[in-house]
Order: structure tokens, then C-alpha cells, then sequence
């Protein structure tokens, strides 16, 4: 019997889930939190991640079974057995009643604030990035990678076996627990820059792969140019952010952010409105009072037939329902396509053609 479940809750798991369900969870809502993604929640990312941080690590989950949330993050209350022992993790394992739990929050003695920082870091280092981003082909790197920290797997291959720190499956480390966190609480945030990311009609119906040239100033001044790539999902909007940490400029001991904003190129045959297409399509007279029969191709090449045989009144519209912009929030789906039909309505009409409109109406 544990003593509380909200850890357990926070990843949508049983009390008696194993370390694979635990992993799974947590990918399940820390993407669904995920700050960058339309369902985004920084604070309930950050408590999912903490979540994480202590059932993935089989003697804070046994301590946090045992006593709770508190305890398992070092803040231990008055009678527990490990109260007070702040040092030397593993050093001996959790005893039963009246025994003694060597506990340590790695930061020699004294709980750490688990932070939006730290749970950025665990998800880095959990592969996040190309979960939520849809996979920039294997892009990854050390210190030499352009990528920085910003919300991107960066790969560890001077550490076999994983990040140090023991988490299970070689994600310990990941928490922020240490000096590198605590220095990093102390500075400033970094100054969020925005560029605009201008993308065609079509690059955000089918998706696709935007590779951003930038210019940054290094730590020493120098002038440094790298490329970012950007996965466009399709049904992204224009005003849709994409955020990357520590890819700017060199300032104040650290690098700017950078937030990429989406905006919409004009298309010449289409217009968005929402999540539907709108797109206007050219009637002669006679066709509007004949009939006709014409094409409408979409953005993804498809021919779409547009028939009719009775009149068609200038500004009127017909609708074709699933056929617009896919719905980002709903895989799957799609708005509409609207066509407007614009009538090349006659100004002047010559004696033959009056007396022709006289015999027919």
C-alpha cells in the first residue's frame, strides 16, 4: 500500500506499473504538456517531469511509496527513519521500521526545487525533442552540435551506458540535480529573440523541413553562422512558436533564445481562413447560364472536378467538405474547401443580344 498516488497520476500509471510503464507515461504527457505544443501546460510539464525524476529511480520511488512526495524529494519530516541522512545514495538500502535510509538529493544535504529547467533537461535527454517534433533525421550532437540545448537530443557517446546519475535506461543526470542547476536558478533568463519564419500555403497543408540560416555573435564577438532546421506540421498557423534555447547570440556569460514565428507567404489560387481553403473560380456568362465542367487542383496536386448544370448566381459558393487545411490538433481531419464562383457578368449588351434575351425570357 503506498502512501500517496499523485506521482503516479501525473503519468496516467498504476502504483504497481513497471519501469517500461513508468518511461511510457511520462513520454505520453510530457509531450502532451510540452510547452512548444498547442495542449502546452510549463507547469504541469514540470510536475510530470518531476514525476518521472523519482519513480524512475527505484530508491526515491521506494522512499516516495513509503512517506511521500516530501521525502522523496529530501524533505524528510521529523520521525522518518531517514531523516537527516543527506549524503551517500546507494550507500545502504531502505530498511523496515526503526531502520535507517541512506537518502541523497545530490546536492550535498537539502532538497533541490525541482525546476522548469531541470524538466527541460530530462526531456532533452529522453529523446523529446524528435518526438515532438516529428525527427530532424538523426540530427544530434555534443558540443559541437548547432543545436545547443535547444529542446534537442543531444547525444552522450564519451558516457556508455548513459547519463550518469542512475536513472534507469541511462537517463539519470537529466534532473539537474547538482551545482550545474543551482547555477543555472541563479542567472538570469535569457533574452528571447523572435525571427519569422515565412513558409508557403502549400509547406503548411503537407508539412515540411525549413532549414533556417542564422547569424549569432560567439562568446568572443566573432561572427558565427549555423543552420536550424524546423519541421513544419501539417496545419501549423501562421503565429504557431517554435522555441530554442541557447541559439542566439554570446550575451552575459550565456546565449539568447531564439523563437521562431510562423507567417503565411501569399498563394496566388488559395486564401486560409482558419482551417478551411477558399479559392475563386472564373464563370463566363454563358457558363453561369449554361453549365459547366472545370478542375480545381488542390495543394497537394489533387484534381478536384467542379460541375454544374443548372445557373450559377455571381458570388455564390459551394463547399466540399474534408478537402481544406489539416486540423494540427486532429490528425486526420481536415476543414473545407469553399469555391467561390465569380461571374464575368456582361457591362453592355448589343441589339442582337437584347433582342435575343427578349425571345427567350
Amino acid at each position: 500500500m503506498v502512501k500517496e498516488t499523485q506521482l503516479y497520476d501525473l503519468l496516467g500509471v498504476s502504483p504497481s506499473a513497471s519501469d517500461a510503464e513508468i518511461k511510457k507515461g511520462y513520454r505520453k504527457m510530457a509531450l502532451k504538456y510540452h510547452p512548444d505544443k498547442p495542449t502546452g501546460n510549463e507547469e504541469k510539464f514540470k510536475q510530470v517531469s518531476e514525476a518521472f525524476q523519482i519513480l524512475s529511480d527505484p530508491d526515491k520511488r521506494e522512499v516516495y511509496d513509503q512517506y511521500g512526495l516530501e521525502a522523496a524529494r529530501g524533505n524528510a519530516p521529523a520521525g522518518n527513519p531517514f531523516a537527516g541522512a543527506g549524503a551517500g545514495a546507494g550507500a545502504g538500502g531502505p530498511g523496515g521500521p526503526g531502520g535507517t535510509f541512506h537518502f541523497s538529493t545530490g546536492n550535498g544535504g537539502g532538497a533541490h526545487q525541482f525546476s522548469s529547467t531541470d524538466a527541460f533537461n530530462l526531456f532533452n535527454q529522453f529523446g523529446g525533442f524528435e518526438d515532438l517534433f516529428g525527427g530532424m533525421g538523426g540530427a544530434g550532437g555534443g558540443s559541437g552540435s548547432p543545436f545547443g540545448n535547444a529542446h534537442f537530443t543531444s547525444s552522450s557517446s564519451s558516457m556508455p551506458g548513459g547519463m550518469p546519475g542512475g536513472m534507469p535506461g541511462g537517463f539519470g543526470g537529466a534532473s539537474g540535480y547538482g551545482g550545474g542547476s543551482q547555477y543555472a536558478r541563479q542567472q538570469r533568463e535569457p533574452e528571447v529573440i523572435d525571427l519569422n519564419v515565412p513558409c508557403t500555403l502549400e509547406q503548411l497543408y503537407t508539412g515540411a523541413l525549413k532549414k533556417m540560416k542564422i547569424k549569432r555573435r560567439g562568446p568572443g564577438g566573432q561572427i558565427e553562422s549555423t543552420i536550424v532546421p524546423i519541421q513544419l506540421k501539417p496545419g501549423w498557423k501562421a503565429g504557431t512558436k517554435i522555441t530554442y534555447k541557447g541559439m542566439g547570440d554570446y550575451q552575459d556569460g550565456q546565449r539568447q533564445t531564439i523563437r521562431f514565428i510562423i507567417t503565411e507567404k501569399p498563394d496566388p489560387n488559395f486564401t486560409r481562413d482558419g482551417n478551411n481553403l477558399k479559392t475563386t473560380l472564373k464563370l463566363t456568362f454563358k457558363e453561369s447560364l449554361l453549365g459547366f465542367q472545370k478542375v480545381v487542383t488542390t495543394l497537394d496536386g489533387r484534381r478536384i472536378p467542379v460541375n454544374k448544370t443548372t445557373t450559377t448566381q455571381p458570388g455564390s459558393l459551394t463547399k466540399y467538405p474534408d478537402l481544406g487545411m489539416p486540423i494540427s490538433k486532429q490528425p486526420g481531419h481536415h476543414g473545407d474547401l469553399i469555391v467561390e464562383f465569380d461571374v464575368d457578368y456582361p457591362a453592355y449588351l448589343n441589339d442582337r443580344q437584347k433582342e435575343a434575351v427578349r425571345e427567350v425570357f
